[in-house]
C-alpha cells in the first residue's frame, strides 16, 4: 500500500538516494556539461529546503520509494525534483505523489525539466500537463526559477490546465 508522507530531516538520507539513482536516467541524456555527480549532493538539497521546496516521499511497504518537492513562487506553485526509484517506476509512484501535490495548491503548477528527457515529458502530458511555446517557456523559468542560462535553454516548461484558465482571465 502506497502513503505520502511529508519528509523530514530524517528522510535526507532516503532522499538523495532516491534522487541520486533516478538521476542516472539523465546520465548522457542531458548536456554533459548539466551532468555531475552525485547529481544532487546533501548540500544542494538543503539549499532547496531553505529556499522554500516541500518534500514529500511515496512509502511502500515501510520504504520511501518516490520523492517529489513542491515550492510555492510568486502566484504559481512549482513541482520540483520528481525522482522515483529505479526499480519501483511503473508502479504509479509519479501518478501518485502528483496528484498528492496538485491537491495541496489552487493555484496554476508549472513543472520545468530537461527537454532531452522524452520519458519525464511524457509522464507529465498523461498527467494532464501540456508544454508551453519556446517563448513563454524561457519568460516562465527566468520569473519563477533561478537557473543557469543553459539549463534554461536545455530545459522545457509544462503547466496544468489552471494556467491556461488563470493566464487568459
Amino acid at each position: 500500500m502506497k502513503s505520502i508522507t511529508a519528509c523530514a530531516t530524517d528522510d535526507l538520507p532516503a532522499m538523495l538516494e532516491i534522487i541520486n539513482d533516478s538521476a542516472l536516467a539523465y546520465k548522457g541524456i542531458i548536456p554533459a556539461d548539466r551532468w555531475h555527480e552525485p547529481y544532487m549532493p546533501l548540500a544542494e538539497l538543503q539549499a532547496e529546503i531553505t529556499r522554500g521546496v516541500r518534500f514529500y516521499g511515496c512509502g511502500v511497504d515501510g520504504r520511501m520509494v518516490g520523492v517529489m518537492g513542491i515550492q510555492d513562487v510568486k502566484d504559481v506553485t512549482l513541482i520540483r525534483h520528481a525522482y522515483v526509484r529505479t526499480e519501483n517506476r511503473g508502479h504509479g509512484i509519479g501518478r501518485t505523489l502528483l496528484e498528492h501535490l496538485s491537491h495541496l495548491t489552487s493555484r496554476p503548477v508549472l513543472i520545468g525539466t530537461w527537454k532531452a528527457a522524452s520519458w519525464a515529458i511524457r509522464f507529465y502530458e498523461q498527467n494532464g500537463f501540456t508544454l508551453v511555446t519556446e517563448a513563454e517557456k524561457n519568460r516562465l523559468l527566468r520569473t519563477y526559477w533561478s537557473i543557469p542560462d543553459r539549463q534554461v535553454e536545455e530545459s522545457v516548461v509544462l503547466v496544468n490546465p489552471r494556467w491556461r484558465i488563470d493566464a487568459s482571465a
